[in-house]
């Protein structure tokens, strides 16, 4: 099944933790980049994407005409949106409104991902969020007027958020009842505001929160299909499936990446850039790289255990990995069987430990 990435650079403000390709002030660009994407778009012309994924940055944050223009060209170029099997649009509460919410809806998207973190105002402002409590409940009672399907981002282990904070996050989404949750643990990455200012995480902390979430969501019939993510029966995200299971993809727009016939490749990371490029017919691939080997291999066990449902194992891998494999459940992070292999309760908390052993140098 291959995948269709759209991304959209731009934000209101920029999140204390983010270290994603997305801009804030960069409204005049909104309009050339839309243009632009397009145009990238339409070199692909003779691919049939399964799925759609419009996500950023900040998708919401697009104007009714560039956002109509957007949905309007992907339709000319790969088909009725309303055919894939999957389409989904993020969007942040402070930037999605009635008339965005009909325009996704008339052309076919199914699939809504509301960016929330968290319900509590003293923690939106410390991760510097653009919106407020109010603002996402208003945000989520109007979206499920629209939206059957919808997402909800939770972030774990922010600044000055206790155990009980967090379970209260929980116990308040779960009462929307939305078909998918994931819940993220905070990364705080070099060059974010979060990493300037010194932050770092409690991961005794981390640990109880991820804890609580497993044990809560799967009381509340959400099922845990991968490390991150839950869903009701039915609501798991194909896109985000395809990625685990190594499925080809295609990256458009700003930094987006790529895995198209077993190369992987990346777009350049600046809005200017990427806009004078495809405009000048030339590509705004930056990186390529194809895998081979034992690498590839790895690479495909990574992705793959990420599920929770594991990997059956192929001769292939047991050639590469097997004592890998035996030493990791001798740990008890991971369970093998003969026709399977899956993270153990505990690997999942060590999920990172765990994929070091099948990246390179080994």
């Amino acid at each position: 099944m291959l995948g269709l990435y759209l991304h959209i650079p731009f934000c209101k403000s920029k999140c204390f933790y983010c270290d994603f390709a997305s801009f804030a002030g960069q409204n005049s660009l909104q309009k050339p980049y839309v243009e632009a994407l397009l145009k990238e778009a339409a070199r692909y012309k003779n691919l049939k994407p399964k799925t759609l994924y419009i996500g950023g940055g900040t998708p919401s944050v697009l104007e009714v005409a560039e956002l109509k223009k957007l949905l309007n060209g992907i339709t000319k170029i790969f088909g009725p949106i309303s055919k894939f099997k999957e389409a989904t649009f993020e969007a942040n509460p402070e930037s999605i409104t009635k008339e965005k919410l009909n325009i996704l809806k008339d052309f076919g998207l199914n699939r809504l991902s509301l960016g929330m973190q968290t319900t509590q105002n003293k923690h939106l402002k410390l991760i510097g969020r653009a919106h407020n409590r109010k603002q996402f409940f208003k945000a989520y009672t109007l979206a499920e007027k629209y939206f059957n399907n919808i997402n909800v981002d939770i972030i774990a282990a922010l600044p000055k958020q206790t155990l009980r904070d967090f379970q209260l996050v929980l116990k308040e989404t779960v009462a929307l009842q939305p078909k998918h949750i994931s819940v993220y643990g905070l990364q705080v990455e070099e060059g974010t505001k979060l990493y300037k200012d010194k932050f770092s995480v409690n991961d005794i902390l981390y640990r109880k929160m991820l804890e609580a979430t497993s044990k809560y969501l799967g009381e509340e019939n959400y099922k845990q299909y991968e490390i991150s993510n839950y869903a009701k029966a039915g609501h798991e995200s194909l896109h985000n499936i395809n990625y685990w299971e190594n499925g080809q993809y295609l990256g458009l727009g700003v930094a987006a990446a790529s895995y198209l016939k077993g190369k992987r490749s990346q777009n350049i990371a600046d809005i200017k850039s990427y806009i004078s490029k495809i405009n000048n017919n030339e590509s705004p691939i930056v990186f390529s790289e194809t895998l081979k080997g034992k690498a590839k291999i790895g690479e495909q066990i990574i992705l793959g255990l990420r599920k929770l449902d594991g990997i059956n194992p192929t001769k292939t891998m047991l050639k590469f990995f097997d004592t890998d494999f035996n030493e990791l459940k001798n740990q008890g992070l991971l369970i093998k069987t003969a026709k399977n292999l899956r993270l153990s309760d505990e690997g999942k908390y060590l999920a990172n430990a765990v994929f070091r052993y099948f990246v390179e140098p080994f």
